[in-house]
């Protein structure tokens, strides 16, 4: 991949980058070092990535960086932010009820319905198989349910 594509790419995948890593770290400063550093580590390995997968692997590259920067906040002293910018459904209701989610819910469910990814490229950036990803996706919208039926039942 040359220089002008790889560009291109970034532009075009990186809001949806940033609010992967918003969704995951709750933090815009730490989201954005996870975006800049998995578009360093994927233009070192721009060589070896496959085409017509790169948006699955960068975004595969995002969330590993954000774990790596949730391991280095649990050796830090741990701090609860809640982002500005981050993902704002219109329905406040439907955001609470997707940021209580699981991560291993969480995380599939808005790559797929908030970013557009397949579950096929939803698989291939978590490296887990189809159907598992058909499961968490189902499992996901079960809970949002439940949680959405209590809140309606609750006013």
């Amino acid at each position: 991949m040359n220089k002008t594509t790889f560009e291109q790419l970034a532009r075009e995948i990186l809001p949806g980058l940033y609010r992967l890593a918003v969704s995951i770290l709750r933090s815009p400063v730490d989201s954005e070092d996870a975006v800049m550093h998995a578009l360093e580590n994927a233009w070192a390995a721009r060589d070896r990535i496959r085409s017509g997968s790169e948006k699955s692997y960068i975004a595969k590259i995002v969330i590993n960086e954000c774990r790596n920067i949730q391991r280095m906040r649990q050796r830090m002293c741990p701090t609860e932010e809640i982002a500005e910018g981050a993902f704002t459904p219109e329905n406040g209701d439907l955001k609470r009820a997707i940021d209580v989610l699981d991560s291993s819910l969480r995380i599939p469910f808005l790559l797929k319905y908030m970013e557009g990814y397949s579950e096929k490229e939803v698989a291939n950036t978590l490296g887990i198989t189809v159907a598992n990803v058909k499961s968490r996706l189902l499992r996901a919208r079960r809970k949002l349910r439940k949680e959405l039926t209590e809140e309606d039942e609750l006013e």
